[in-house]
């Protein structure tokens, strides 16, 4: 069993905290099934579609890394889940906090990982909305918990400035809460049905992925009705498929949990 990243440097008051919804993309993206999945879909031998250039290192994207422990489980550990140690990895996050929380993560992990070796290939962090930032048809691998709990609405995004010593009043300090407060609720307030978020990356996957190898991991709660989900995606057309590759959670419960696989032709 690969080790989970720590995230014990991380302000929880600021950032989402790992919770069962985390260690369940771990626990899928690091299964027997998911690797020889990912092991033979980005074989360094194998070529690209109508082409003869031989696999290059693959794209992936955690969009809302959070405490960034998925983002760096898959740095860290990225020959032991695609069979491949030159994989790039890049995070997007609305919450700069998160973004900041991330890179310590992974860079931390990785330091413990690879026994102190610098040589690991986080590109960036991203501090936008969803994938948005991101050039169109080159993500090869695009892993997303949303906020996925149904919600009166999604929380906008406050504009606060810096607070100095010469600002630092009663009703700037409750502003500050105020905007903290929101920005947590981000990761996890998905609005009606808990799908508005998600269902604005799913408009943007098609031309986000590569469109010869791209797939796409999405986390869903029973709430968001993931079978109406997997068949909306299907009616994109018929080189799309969709699977379940990770399940969690009661039976009854409303959160019970599942993660989607989604892409062209796998």
């Amino acid at each position: 069993m690969l080790p989970t990243p720590s995230t014990i440097h991380v302000d929880f008051d600021r950032v989402y905290e790992p919770a069962e919804d985390s260690f369940l993309l771990l626990d899928t993206l690091s299964s027997t099934a998911e690797t020889s999945f990912l092991k033979q879909r980005f074989s360094p031998s194998s070529r690209l579609a109508n082409n003869d250039t031989l696999s290059p290192s693959p794209l992936v994207v955690e969009v809302g890394t959070g405490s960034g422990v998925v983002l760096a489980f898959l740095t860290a550990h990225a020959h032991s889940l695609f069979g491949r140690s030159d994989i790039l990895t890049l995070g997007v996050d609305i919450n700069q906090d998160a973004c900041k929380a991330s890179m310590q993560t992974v860079e931390e992990t990785c330091r413990d990982v690879l026994h102190g070796g610098s040589n690991f290939s986080l590109l960036t962090l991203v501090n936008g909305d969803l994938a948005s930032a991101i050039r169109p048809g080159t993500v090869d691998v695009l892993v997303f918990n949303p906020p996925y709990v149904p919600t009166f609405d999604v929380p906008h995004l406050p504009i606060v400035s810096k607070l100095t010593a010469a600002n630092c009043t009663n009703e700037n300090m409750r502003t500050t809460l105020d905007a903290d407060s929101d920005m947590l609720s981000l990761s996890y307030a998905g609005g009606v049905d808990g799908m508005e978020v998600t269902n604005r990356l799913l408009e943007q996957l098609p031309s986000a992925l590569n469109a010869d190898r791209g797939i796409a991991y999405i986390m869903l709660c029973k709430q968001n009705n993931p079978e109406e989900v997997a068949l909306r995606i299907l009616q994109w057309g018929a080189e799309w498929m969709v699977d379940v590759v990770g399940r969690s959670g009661k039976q009854g419960g409303w959160e019970k949990l599942s993660i989607l696989r989604i892409c062209r032709g796998c």
